[in-house]
């Protein structure tokens, strides 16, 4: 009988169960976070629209949406941050700009234009189309096909 190496992983390949973990992990807080835009009534067009409209209707209640998703995200960074690395990536991805710059600036100017105009955001349109709101329908196509502009566009 000859003795043959067997083949082992290298380090960096995660292993089957860790390979498993990363996509139900990303599907359960996916579902907690739409959860939560349910909850919070931010699939409501109408209750964002009230939200933005100060000088007339305006509804408060998503200031503390918003504050109390500030506080959780202020927590976890400092929680998750001292770890080093995530549970299922080598390293964190943390944008490493510091400065304003007019893409950013632009690129957050369309957004908040799109959701004053449409009373969505990409994350509630997406749970609103789970739950078959079907106003939401036409908005996800104007969102894809903006993205799809923009990647043909920056080639």
């Amino acid at each position: 009988m000859t003795d043959t190496p067997t083949a082992r992983p290298s380090p960096s390949t995660p292993a089957p169960s860790a390979s498993f973990a990363l996509p139900l992990a990303a599907l359960g807080a996916g579902l907690m976070f739409g959860l939560g835009l349910v909850i919070s009534g931010m699939i409501n067009p109408a209750k964002v629209l009230n939200f933005l409209d100060v000088a007339g209707t305006w509804d408060p209640s998503l200031a503390f949406v918003m504050g109390g998703a500030m506080g959780v995200t202020a927590i976890g960074y400092r929680l998750i941050l001292p770890r080093g690395k995530p549970l299922f990536a080598g390293s964190f991805s943390l944008p490493a700009a510091r400065q304003l710059d007019p893409r950013l600036i632009g690129g957050a100017a369309l957004f908040g234009a799109g959701w004053g105009l449409a009373g969505f955001c990409p994350g509630p349109a997406l749970s609103a189309a789970a739950l078959g709101m079907g106003e939401v329908y036409i908005f996800l196509a104007a969102m894809l096909a903006g993205m799809g502009g923009w990647r043909w566009l920056v080639k």
